[in-house]
């Protein structure tokens, strides 16, 4: 076997000994050894020159960065998910008729679908969306992640934050806390915009949580500009504080009756 495979193979177990055992500092040092080795396999993207080993190492460098998308979820580095999720992708598309099908193909696009929703990126979602085939859009994991999205859209919050009781996998349960935040960052923008003051149980209610308590962490982390007070809490005099300028009437009327004038004599 080719020294270089045999080098990132040998890495490689390294790599998922220390993921079973969740030493995840070990394992982003070794996936950047890893990503190093891969760059000297030429039948990998974008080259994917034809070589005697070109199917051996486009398997083994479509497993590598399968298990580097599921470490980001792992370790909850967004931005490490989205840089790894475009580096695997050639390897779903471009390699689609040289390599079988991963089984851990439909698990990983959707999760990637579950963090555009969480982003709110949902020109994106549907753009991937529409890239999928019939087959992909009946498996549940991508299913799961259509499903929030027509949710979502519909304002159908609750059903949202339940579908964290029926993932299709483990790891898709770090997308729905953070999306369970994303609701509730509409949910609260919708309820400044509506009202003055709610009650705390109503608050509590409207943005779905089970205890005051959490109801108050959430306002002093994520909106300390609202009040707490006799047990209301209380929108309006956050935007009373912000100062509003007047708008000059009478100088805008005036404007626009002389370029009425000047329109006249042009005419």
């Amino acid at each position: 076997m080719d020294p270089k495979i045999t080098e990132a193979t040998q890495a490689f177990e390294r790599f998922k000994a220390a993921f079973a055992r969740n030493d995840f500092d070990k394992c982003n040092e070794l996936l950047s050894q890893l990503k190093v080795l891969l760059t000297k396999l030429k039948s990998l993207p974008p080259l994917f020159e034809e070589t005697p080993n070109a199917i051996h190492e486009l398997t083994l460098a479509r497993d590598i960065y399968e298990h580097a998308v599921v470490l980001s979820v792992k370790i909850e580095d967004l931005d490490a998910f989205e840089r790894d999720f475009f580096q695997l992708k050639p390897y779903y598309t471009d390699a689609r008729g040289r390599l079988p099908q991963s089984p851990q193909e439909y698990l990983i696009l959707g999760l990637n679908l579950l963090r555009l929703l969480v982003q709110n990126r949902i020109a994106e979602f549907h753009t991937e969306l529409e890239l999928l085939s019939d087959v992909a859009l009946e498996n549940p994991c991508i299913k799961h992640a259509v499903e929030l999205e027509q949710s979502f859209m519909e304002g159908a919050y609750n059903r949202v934050l339940s579908a964290r009781q029926t993932v299709p996998h483990e790891t898709y349960v770090y997308f729905m806390d953070l999306l369970a935040n994303t609701v509730r960052d509409e949910i609260a923008g919708c309820s400044e915009k509506a009202y003055d003051s709610l009650s705390i149980k109503d608050a509590q209610q409207i943005l779905l949580f089970s205890s005051d308590y959490e109801l108050v962490e959430y306002i002093k982390k994520e909106h300390p500009e609202w009040e707490i007070e006799n047990g209301f809490v209380f929108f309006q005099r956050a935007k009373e504080s912000v100062p509003c300028k007047e708008i000059p009437s009478l100088q805008l009327i005036n404007q626009t009756l002389s370029y009425a004038r000047e329109l006249e004599r042009i005419v």
